[in-house]
């Protein structure tokens, strides 16, 4: 099955056979290895991605359903190689540590800014529920979601 569609402001075309999901279009097909495999049963949210502005776990996500959908992955959140203000408040805060949950909480609370950019911690914690991470205790990446709010400001 051929399917078009638009990641990160880039039209592609992929022929992929039925049952394929999003994730393994990414990162297998296009190379887009920053969305992370991890239980492949969408509870970690490492492979969280953006369709058409909303967060979905991509190892659950069915490739066919991407037909004529703009996709954002970690690779499109910076801009001409500059790290988003989320992103440098991550580095900053401590948020990032082993990396590998990073690419799925910035899409996630890019989402997250992008509908609210003044959320309230509680708001921040609601957004994340999806996404495991084994390193940081979420503090430091609260905290860099709270410093890019507090910068925008």
């Amino acid at each position: 099955m051929e399917l078009t569609f638009t990641v990160n402001g880039r039209t592609v075309n992929v022929d992929v056979p039925g049952g394929t999901t999003l994730l393994d279009v990414l990162r297998g097909s296009l190379q887009l290895t920053g969305t992370k495999e991890g239980c492949v049963e969408g509870e970690c949210g490492a492979c969280t991605v953006l369709v058409d502005g909303r967060p979905v776990d991509s190892c659950l996500y069915a490739a066919h359903a991407a037909e004529g959908r703009a996709i954002t992955t970690i690779e499109g959140i910076s801009t001409d190689g500059e790290l988003s203000a989320l992103q440098r408040a991550l580095v900053d805060t401590g948020g990032v540590q082993c990396g590998f949950c990073t690419p799925g909480f910035v899409i996630t609370l890019t989402a997250l800014l992008e509908e609210n950019p003044t959320p309230i911690e509680d708001e921040v914690r609601a957004a994340i529920v999806g996404n495991i991470c084994r390193c940081t205790g979420y503090t430091q990446i609260i905290d860099a979601v709270m410093e890019t709010v507090e910068g925008g400001r």
